[in-house]
């Protein structure tokens, strides 16, 4: 039974409550039925437009903390810094609209190029070589700004995405300031290189991505369109800065793929809306990430329309269309290929290179002991030379000259290729290769009489001919030349011949006829005139060496042209640098980069991270590692030792930053070519965003899971303790990310804390 204490106190709360229902029934009476709350909050469902705006303090001084620690003396020093060498070269021919290639996409550079064309830089400058001086006609805080400027924007870019995962405000504030006191991160901002603008455009768009998780209850909103655009662009960009970006482009992949996965398990959503939830978002991320990339290149291809340093790489078609390019040395050069041309043949894919001879012959026997024919060397050269040029001859002429009507050669006719210098005939024959054995041996056929009789007939095989017909055109026509004898196909092998070739790259004919390495056209061309050899010798020697009317291609005939050639043929990395390292190396960081010296004094930039952030970063990654093995291990055997909150958040932050870290790090072990220090930069900044993370769970273990509030409070006092000695080694180290304090022989040896790190010292 209830006590007579418990049934007072009951009935007295009743006749409270009716009491405050009768005086709110009479305000609403006496304002319009609403009562005091109602009157003063607004009813925004009503409301069709309504903008928020806040903003957040944190966030905007690490911004400025950013710009005050890049922009500092900007401008100092004034003196050409590492691969500022590069790059500045490719802002100076943007200005000049001349054409150049690189291997990367241009969407850094053109960012650069941009702020320097309004601060009216006109690209005379030459870098030529790192630590020349800077003249005041370079407008180099502009130059410099861009970088220095997305720079800035990493460190409040990561506080806002680590807000997005869940974690708290002081985690997010850790992580930015984290960032901020990284040395390499600070010197590899304040020059003309690319890595801040990757970082920048990677992290943003997986925060972008991240906001677009929010909207997944609420598809097809304007925001759930607006952050999905937004993260495609952004990735998207970060590729066009790098190809490196690729490698955030599959994290973002994987983030999406992740929530597709936990989305197949919702009984509340049918087949149909979750088939076509996922055409629609891979339709738009196509489409805008597309759209955004051949943009850039339309850019890129559309500014550079002059002719330029590194126009041989491409193709002769390709150098045709460029203003001041062939067209303007070929001018007048004859259209059609006959009897009696005097032509130079160009290897059209990959490596750039001409169809050449001399008059010296292979070997007699090999190292390996294989013999060969003995005959003169026919091979592929890199560079334009009196011995690239053949006449081109029909088996049942004897003479060499053009005579009108002119005898053009059509597809499917059968030739002989003259060597113009040595008029020795084209040749193959069962002997196999010098350096590829599985293909025949190509020479110049010399009369041993060795019972080995010429076989000296070519099949010309135009591939093009249904755009430009089935005469065989200068530069325009892409040929196969197939040995008739042996139905093989003259082939560039790639392959390089030892010391008795000059170190010149083999031609071999190849029964594989159909590869891009069988593919040749004529660039340079002239009709023989005199049937006299000594005379046609002259004409050769005093022809001009560079190749009709400009070709024009058209928008993709160039980009895919250019992509070839960027996926196949990029720039030769330089081999055994002194400042390169290997990936293994990178957590520890082991070696630094030099990137300039003072001529003067022992002032240097050099690329070196803060010691005490990259050791901890990588002590975080086995920490979190061990954690997670851990946790799964005893959910195995049913010991949950969190909640399903703390489970999920933990298993976020690996999702986004364990796997962002080894998308990013573990394909350098596969790359051939020479690595450096700043190549681990992305994966870098997701190592210390995990470690911030990490640090606020295991705090949050101490405090809320374990209860030993006294720990989690010297917890944080280790942490505050460790985040002052961060900011002591970024302060120490900071004359090396600005290079203006000039340094004594003592000053640098004392901060040389690793053997492995190689400062430059002058001898006084």
């Amino acid at each position: 039974m209830e006590s007579l204490r418990t049934r007072k106190h009951k009935d007295h709360l009743i006749e409270q409550c009716s009491d405050a229902k009768k005086k709110t029934e009479k305000f609403k009476k006496s304002n319009g039925g609403l009562t005091k709350k109602e009157q003063h909050v607004p009813n925004t469902k009503d409301k069709l437009f309504r903008i928020s705006f806040e903003i957040d303090l944190l966030s905007v001084g690490l911004f400025f903390c950013g710009l005050i620690t890049r922009m500092y003396k900007l401008e100092e020093p004034k003196n050409i810094v590492f691969d500022e060498l590069h790059y500045g070269k490719y802002v100076s021919l943007y200005m000049k609209n001349t054409f150049f290639f690189d291997s990367h996409p241009p969407l850094g550079k053109q960012l650069i190029a941009g702020a320097a064309y309004l601060a009216g830089f006109d690209g005379r400058f030459k870098f030529d070589k790192i630590g020349s001086p800077y003249p005041d006609t370079v407008p180099l805080l502009a130059l410099r700004f861009v970088p220095a400027f997305f720079g800035s924007l990493i460190i409040p870019t990561s506080y806002h995405l680590m807000l997005e995962l869940g974690l708290a405000q002081w985690t997010s504030l850790l992580a930015a300031i984290l960032l901020l006191f990284d040395n390499a991160l600070l010197t590899q901002s304040r020059f003309i290189l690319m890595e801040s603008m990757l970082l920048f455009f990677a992290l943003f768009g997986i925060f972008c991505l991240l906001k677009f998780r929010n909207y997944y209850s609420k598809p097809y909103s304007i925001f759930w369109f607006f952050w999905l655009c937004l993260a495609s662009v952004s990735l998207t960009c970060a590729l066009s800065v790098k190809y490196v970006g690729f490698y955030s482009c599959c994290l973002g992949l994987a983030i999406i793929g992740r929530d597709f996965w936990k989305l197949l398990s919702s009984i509340a959503i049918s087949d149909r809306a979750i088939f076509a939830r996922f055409l629609i978002q891979t339709v738009i991320t196509a489409s805008v990430s597309v759209l955004v990339y051949l943009c850039i290149f339309y850019f890129h291809l559309k500014v550079l329309y002059k002719a330029g340093p590194h126009d041989s790489i491409m193709t002769s078609a390709f150098q045709a269309s460029l203003e001041g390019g062939l067209a303007s040395i070929t001018r007048g050069q004859p259209l059609l290929v006959a009897h009696g041309s005097q032509i130079t043949l160009r290897h059209t894919h990959g490596r750039t290179c001409w169809l050449h001879s001399h008059n010296h012959v292979y070997p007699i026997r090999y190292p390996d002991k294989r013999g060969s024919s003995h005959q003169q060397h026919v091979t592929c050269y890199s560079f334009k030379d009196v011995n690239n040029w053949w006449i081109v001859k029909r088996p049942n002429k004897n003479d060499l000259v053009v005579e009108q009507p002119i005898d053009v050669i059509h597809h499917g006719d059968v030739i002989q290729l003259v060597h113009g210098i040595t008029s020795r005939a084209l040749n193959s024959h069962d002997v196999a290769a010098p350096v590829s054995p599985q293909c025949q041996e190509v020479s110049c056929y010399i009369d041993y009489n060795v019972s080995m009789p010429a076989q000296n007939l070519w099949r010309v095989e135009i591939l093009n001919k249904d755009q430009n017909g089935e005469a065989w055109h200068t530069i325009q026509s892409m040929i196969r030349l197939i040995h008739v004898d042996t139905n093989t196909a003259l082939k560039f092998t790639g392959r390089q011949l030892p010391d008795w070739g000059f170190h010149q790259h083999e031609v071999a004919a190849d029964r594989i006829i159909n590869q891009d390495d069988t593919v040749w056209n004529v660039e340079e061309h002239r009709y023989t005139k005199s049937e006299d050899q000594k005379e046609r010798e002259r004409e050769l020697v005093t022809a001009e060496m560079i190749p009709t009317a400009a070709t024009s291609l058209s928008f993709w005939e160039k980009f895919f042209e250019l992509h070839y050639k960027m996926m196949f043929s990029g720039t030769e990395s330089v081999q055994n640098h002194m400042y390169s390292s290997e990936p293994l190396e990178w957590p520890l960081m082991s070696r630094g980069i030099a990137y300039w010296v003072s001529s003067t004094s022992n002032a240097q930039i050099h690329l070196i991270g803060n010691l005490i952030l990259w050791y901890s970063g990588t002590f975080g990654l086995f920490v979190y590692s061990s954690m997670l093995i851990f946790y799964l291990l005893r959910r195995r055997r049913l010991c949950y030792d969190l909640d399903a909150k703390s489970w999920e958040q933990f298993l976020l932050i690996g999702e986004t930053f364990l796997t962002g870290y080894l998308f990013h790090y573990l394909p350098y072990f596969f790359v051939e070519r020479t690595l450096f220090l700043h190549h681990y930069l992305l994966a870098f900044t997701f190592k210390t965003l995990l470690l911030a993370a990490l640090i606020e769970h295991i705090y949050s273990i101490l405090n809320d899971v374990l209860k030993f509030k006294i720990i989690a409070y010297m917890f944080v006092m280790l942490v505050s303790l460790w985040v002052l000695v961060t900011f002591y080694v970024f302060q120490k180290f900071t004359v090396l990310c600005y290079g203006t304090t000039p340094l004594s022989t003592n000053d640098v040896v004392s901060l040389r804390w690793k053997d492995t790190w190689d400062f430059i010292i002058h001898k006084n």
